[in-house]
């Protein structure tokens, strides 16, 4: 049996990373448009006793945000992908980690379900909602109609 290399590739697309950065892309354009000015890669002490460095998708020290941004979909055949749900909860418990002071953002493709129409980040609000930490936002992201909105 062969095996197909690009099982858990997203269908029509050159790379994951490359859906990723592109994503990244679309949201620091869209909070620009808000007029708040994100930049990549920002870096920023996190933890709870010691500290290490993380690299968050997007932030600013001024005003102090910080963002992940996750472009998951429902598997092809519209079953829920665990290890993007694992992705959404350690996005939330680094937030946790993160300075209180900071704005902290999940930024997340809003992707509906193939039947029940219902969004991927709908979903593991409602499954995985009670992880969220106070001061932790969720946003869904139309990539097409490039328009977000605050769903938690």
């Amino acid at each position: 049996m062969l095996w197909d290399v690009n099982n858990y590739q997203r269908p029509g697309a050159s790379s994951n990373v490359a859906i990723g950065r592109e994503f990244e892309e679309a949201a620091q354009l869209f909070f620009h448009s808000k007029g708040v000015m994100l930049a990549p890669n920002y870096s920023l002490p996190v933890g709870h006793r010691s500290f290490r460095k993380k690299r968050f998708d997007l932030g600013s020290a001024s005003p102090r945000i910080i963002v992940e941004c996750k472009s998951y979909t429902w598997t092809v055949s519209g079953h829920v992908p665990c290890a993007k749900i694992r992705g959404l909860n350690e996005a939330i418990l680094q937030f946790s980690a993160a300075p209180r002071d900071y704005r902290k953002i999940l930024f997340a493709l809003r992707h509906l379900h193939p039947q029940s129409r219902v969004s991927l980040i709908s979903h593991y609000i409602k499954c995985h909602g009670h992880l969220v930490g106070p001061g932790v936002e969720i946003w869904e992201f139309d990539l097409d109609a490039k328009q977000g909105a605050r769903v938690f």
